[in-house]
Order: structure tokens, then sequence, then C-alpha cells
């Protein structure tokens, strides 16, 4: 299958070099999508620099920081408009370990396919490193939260280390996708659930970043708190109404 990784940047200087390298080295045969969303610490210009060199390595500037979820929405629609078959979403920051990334691709070449592949730091083999304790217990607590709102069997649903077949990503309205940060993961396999698709998760080793800062703000987590409350509380009211509208038994 013919793959596209699409690496979000925002002051990833220090990271994306290494990133890259270990990525080509890992999965040869995949072409690298990086979309910087005009970072001020020079990025872009290592990135294009890496292209330059690299005809797998490919980059999308964006005007400014738009956030997650807009730059991977970029990067598809970059990916589907030259026939990517598979679309992957990778962190540049070295959290996302490149050599795992054949464990998504080899799940997702099953048969029957998966509608979504997930690395997943909560299924049995997953493990995090370096982590505080109140990150993980954040991140267990959030998607527990979000699998008990709506109802999605899936254990890490705000993992950012994902694959998508393209023909999933053609069903989605991407144009509608506005989620930002652990929200928009949530957002995309929610959309993959309620269209009856299916997701796959296979065991990952999530490590924290060794350089550069987190992106990870209040903001984010209240924007996700938020939205899967308003999406779980529409789920319920849809239940709701469904059982009221059948008939009557005699």
């Amino acid at each position: 299958m013919r793959a596209l990784v699409v690496v979000p940047t925002y002051d990833e200087r220090e990271s994306l070099p290494g990133t890259l390298s270990r990525l080509r080295a890992a999965v040869p045969q995949a072409d690298v999508l990086v979309v910087d969303d005009a970072s001020p610490d020079g990025t872009g210009r290592i990135a294009d620099s890496i292209a330059a060199q690299d005809r797998a390595v490919h980059v999308l500037h964006r005007a400014g920081k738009g956030g997650l979820g807009a730059a991977y929405v970029a990067g598809f629609g970059w990916g589907l408009e030259r026939g990517y078959e598979v679309l992957v979403e990778m962190d540049a920051d070295g959290s996302h370990l490149p050599e795992q990334l054949p464990r998504l691709l080899d799940r997702l070449a099953d048969r029957p396919q998966p509608d979504l592949v997930i690395g997943s730091r909560w299924v049995p083999g997953g493990r995090v490193e370096n982590w505080p304790w109140y990150r993980a217990a954040l991140s267990r607590g959030g998607n527990t939260y979000t699998r008990l709102a709506l109802g999605m069997p899936v254990h890490d649903a705000t993992a950012g280390f994902r694959a998508f077949p393209a023909n999933t990503l053609r069903r989605i309205d991407l144009a509608s996708v506005e989620s930002h940060g652990y929200c928009f993961q949530v957002d995309m396999t929610w959309r993959v659930v309620r269209g009856g698709g299916t997701v796959a998760e296979v065991p990952i080793t999530f490590v924290e970043r060794a350089a550069g800062e987190s992106k990870m703000s209040r903001a984010i987590v209240l924007e996700a708190l938020r939205k899967v409350t308003l999406w779980g509380a529409r789920r319920r009211w849809d239940q709701l109404r469904a059982v009221r509208r059948r008939p009557a038994r005699r």
C-alpha cells in the first residue's frame, strides 16, 4: 500500500531531523509530509533542506499556527489528492517510535481491513516511558471518560499515532472537523465508529519527548472534556428518542 506519514510541526527543529531519519530507515517505502505552521524557530527551513535531499520527504507550509487538527486535515487533503492509499499520523517530537510504525501498517494489511488502526498505550503490551504520574492519570482518566460517555469500545481514543485507509478519510467530511489536540483524535475516532467502521488497536511504547516543549495546555484538555460531554449527551438523547418512537407491544 502506498503510504504517506503526515508529521505536523511547530517549533520542532531539535527533534525533526532525528525523527525523519529514523522514520525513513524504519519504513523506507513510505513517503513523509511535514506540515509546518510557520514555526518561528525555523523548523520549516530545516524540513525544506531535508526534502531537497530526499525525494520521499515533502513539506507543506501553512501561514501560521492553526492547530494540530487543522494541520492533519490539510495533510490528509494533500495526500488524498495525490492518490496515497494509507495516511498515517505521527508526532515529530520522538514520542512516537518510528520503528513501531510497521506494526500499524501490518495490522492495516489484514483482511478484513480495519477502518482505523491506533497505536495504543492502554491495551495489553502498550506502555509509556518517562511520563509523570499525573500525565498518565490524565490520559487514562480521559480515555475512560470518553469510552463511557460515547459507548466507544476504544482504549486509547486520544492517541496520535494512527493509520487510516484512504477510503476511510474519503467517507469523513474533513471540512467539518474543527477539533484540536486530544479532541481531534477523539473526534476522528468517533466519526469512524459512528459511521459503522471498525477500529483496531495495537500496543506501542510512548516515550516522553526529550527536546522542545509540549504543546499540551489547559485549553486543549478543556476542549476535549467539553466536546466529549456534548457528544455523549447527544448520543444519549438520540437513544432516548429512539426508544420513545418504538411502537408499544400489545
